[in-house]
């Protein structure tokens, strides 16, 4: 691991100040990267000491070079040899948090633009939280983004959302987000507990994290976000929706559902954290289901499946 600091100012006012550190992890997708950098430099900075870290999966690409071009305050770049996958790439960035003194990191994919008081409303969430572990905002796609564009009118674009919250589907073991492809109206403004928080921005309390630890590495992708919520709450810890926290998704397209991606890891990932809180009941069921994707299921759904009783995870088979 390779790591620099951009710039970083010390202030003695700060000292008192919780100490957020947004962590945003790249893989060969600079421009997605620097606009998500740029979002979040327009963040309203009030009351607390704002510290970012991108942590780069060995990317193929110039991502580290054109990061650095920005020279942004209180920026620090680290360089992973291999792609580690989500969970341990941000993991990376996590422990580094950690040392530096973070008190609450905030886990932001780079394909997000954010919102000026996104930080701002889930440290105000955090504090009023009596047991405050985890949170997630608002999501919208962002416009362009939408699963069915032709839906809405050119006004509803941009506030559609994607995630307002979410329930874990203990029977057939998939987290459902409230509200997705519904303008908002106003109909998510509770805010409250909720099954999971989405690592597509996930504000963490670090001595939560240091009580149950960080992102399961084995996930590699997928599920890891669900899996640490629920380590989370088996804890004591809250896990909120923050519904006047705000932030765009630009949601992949390429990795949905059918794909060989998403087959592959959502397949194997669904049976660790299965076989780790689910029912007797509902375990039994997987493996019936498990039999039946290995005999008939697509190509990458078998390989899952195979390398889940193999215990190959992590990155597993993966190309």
């Amino acid at each position: 691991m390779v790591c620099c600091k951009e710039s970083k100012e010390n202030s003695s006012f700060l000292d008192n100040m919780p100490k957020i550190f947004v962590i945003i992890l790249n893989w060969n997708r600079a421009q997605d990267t620097i606009a998500c950098l740029k979002s979040v430099g327009q963040l309203r900075v009030v009351g607390y000491e704002l510290n970012i870290i991108v942590v780069d999966n060995a990317s193929t690409d110039d991502s580290v070079k054109a990061v650095r071009k920005l020279h942004v305050p209180g920026l620090w770049i680290i360089e992973n040899k291999k792609n580690l996958g989500f969970a341990e790439g941000n993991n990376v960035g996590i422990r580094y948090a950690l040392e530096k003194g973070a008190d609450y990191i905030l886990v932001l994919n780079n394909d997000t633009l954010v919102e000026k008081n996104l930080v701002g409303e889930l440290l105000k969430a955090a504090k009023k939280s009596n047991n405050f572990g985890a949170a997630s905002p608002k999501i919208y796609f962002a416009k362009g983004f939408e699963f069915h564009k032709k839906r809405y009118s050119a006004s509803e674009l941009g506030k559609v959302i994607w995630y307002a919250g979410g329930d874990i589907d203990w029977e057939n073991l998939y987290g459902t987000a409230h509200g997705v492809d519904e303008v908002d109206k106003g109909q998510f403004e509770k805010e409250g507990k909720t099954d999971f928080a989405t690592g597509t921005c996930m504000f963490l309390k670090a001595s939560a994290l240091k009580k149950v630890g960080f992102f399961d590495k084995n996930y590699f992708m997928y599920l890891e976000d669900t899996d640490l919520s629920v380590r989370l709450k088996k804890k004591g810890f809250e896990v909120l929706f923050v519904p006047k926290a705000i932030l765009w998704h630009k949601v992949a397209q390429s990795s949905g559902i059918g794909s060989s991606l998403n087959d592959y890891f959502i397949t194997r990932n669904r049976l660790v954290f299965g076989m780790r809180y689910a029912s007797l009941r509902t375990k039994i069921a997987l493996i019936k289901e498990s039999v039946k994707l290995l005999v008939s299921g697509r190509t990458w759904q078998r390989f899952g499946v195979r390398d889940f009783y193999l215990r190959k995870l992590g990155k597993g088979s993966w190309k």
